[in-house]
């Protein structure tokens, strides 16, 4: 079983990126997120997306992300819109990898890590 992130790159502020991440194996009943680090930082929460599609947050991406979850595909997305050179970082698909539970947001929660995907934001 693996996570297999794709989709970061080199953009101007403004402009927008689409993360993609992968799961082989189990992939409807369970919870995927978006973590980041950026250099000199601790890793970060950015967004989440249960099982049944409830989404969440961190204040910083609000209204300019938007995750979301294809379950046949068995791939979750990460839209990022009205970048600011503050996204920056690596960017880390995760789980936890239990069925129909609810996962945390913190990274001590996370069981399962993709290898993760740079974004680089110019100003």
């Amino acid at each position: 079983v693996q996570l297999q992130a794709s989709g970061g790159g080199l953009v101007q502020a403004g402009g927008s990126l689409r993360l993609s991440c992968t799961r082989s194996g189990r992939f409807s009943s369970l919870d995927m997120g978006w973590f980041r680090q950026a250099p000199g930082k601790e890793r970060e929460f950015v967004a989440d997306i249960s099982w049944n599609s409830t989404t969440r947050y961190a204040e910083s991406v609000k209204g300019r992300f938007t995750i979301s979850r294809d379950n046949p595909k068995s791939t979750v997305y990460l839209q990022m819109n009205a970048l600011k050179p503050e996204d920056t970082a690596v960017y880390y698909c995760a789980t936890n990898g239990r069925s129909y539970i609810r996962q945390g947001t913190s990274v001590d929660d996370m069981r399962e890590w993709g290898k993760g995907t740079q974004v680089t934001v110019s100003s």
